[in-house]
């Protein structure tokens, strides 16, 4: 069965290389979630985005904060750059989005997965939101199909639905490079785990190996680092080819079935994320803070014994 748009994910990277299109990327690394976000953009036109923006937030306090998104909203303007999209490639779990803050600085259309519906009703449930929470992707601007495409300036980009870690995450491959997500780590920590509810290890696997289809020399900037074992330093790029060669998890020769098992026995091992509960609450909103209640203050739920 043929993989349309993985085809034409692998001609845009042939034709973005052969022509010398290159995306500039910038990344932020926020360590406290160690979470990479990136402001991409064509050096040509100027025309932007950003992916995967971060808020700051202390659960001890309850406060949020915006120096990593400040941080990146200056690199934008010294830059002199225009915002046309803020790419969200899941509902995540390990930080709260700062799209909407960017959004009303500097503009742009904010995106994901329609996926994002399945992680809305889902999570809806868990945290109990009501009738007021409509759970039809409204609070995005755009909801990415596989195979979508849309541009950074000149530079044409188009979107793999690649679910595992969670129903809803996508990769985004702009011109010759891709944003994973959380689906890869670097070859020296693996992948994402997939006990999330919605979450699948079959799912995650078959995923990979769409990314991994692609030309081996395509750059692979990820979500995440949490330096391994023996790495002294935090790195969040990478290529196909060293995914394909090294990576601890899904290297070539590991088959669905190793994998499946392997996967399925560490997230059984694993912690929730420190910030799951605030970060899905807030991020299935598509960053938005819940409204005030009539207090004027905003309050985020802790379902008890629930994950």
């Amino acid at each position: 069965m043929s993989d349309t748009p993985l085809q034409h994910a692998i001609d845009q990277v042939h034709a973005n290389k052969a022509a010398a299109v290159k995306l500039a990327v910038k990344a932020f690394f926020d360590e406290p979630t160690n979470t990479a976000s990136y402001v991409i953009h064509d050096p040509a036109t100027k025309r932007a985005g950003v992916v995967d923006s971060v808020l700051d937030f202390d659960a001890a306090s309850g406060r949020t904060s915006t120096a990593s998104a400040d941080a990146m909203i200056a690199y934008v303007r010294a830059e002199g750059l225009t915002v046309d999209w803020l790419l969200e490639t899941h509902a995540h779990a390990d930080h709260l989005s700062a799209a909407p803050y960017i959004q009303q600085k500097l503009g742009g259309k904010l995106a994901i997965g329609r996926e994002i519906l399945t992680v809305q009703s889902v999570f809806g449930k868990i945290f109990n939101v009501g009738t007021e929470f409509a759970r039809d992707g409204s609070e995005f601007d755009r909801l990415f199909d596989d195979g979508d495409t849309f541009a950074i300036g000149s530079i044409p980009a188009i979107v793999l639905h690649v679910p595992g870690h969670t129903p809803a995450d996508l990769a985004y491959v702009i011109g010759d490079v891709v944003f994973t997500g959380d689906t890869l780590f670097m070859p020296d920590f693996g992948t994402a785990r997939a006990d999330f509810p919605g979450g699948d290890a079959r799912q995650l696997y078959r995923s990979i190996h769409r990314l991994l289809a692609l030309p081996e020399e395509t750059r692979l900037f990820l979500c995440h680092d949490y330096k391994a074992p023996g790495r002294d330093s935090y790195v969040w790029e990478t290529t196909v080819g060293a995914e394909r060669a090294g990576n601890i998890h899904v290297r070539d020769g590991v088959g669905e079935d190793a994998f499946v098992d392997m996967r399925t026995k560490r997230d059984a091992t694993l912690a929730m994320p420190k910030l799951i509960l605030p970060s899905v609450q807030v991020n299935m909103r598509g960053g938005h803070l819940p409204e005030p209640e009539e207090n004027g203050r905003r309050y985020l739920k802790l379902p008890l014994d629930t994950l």
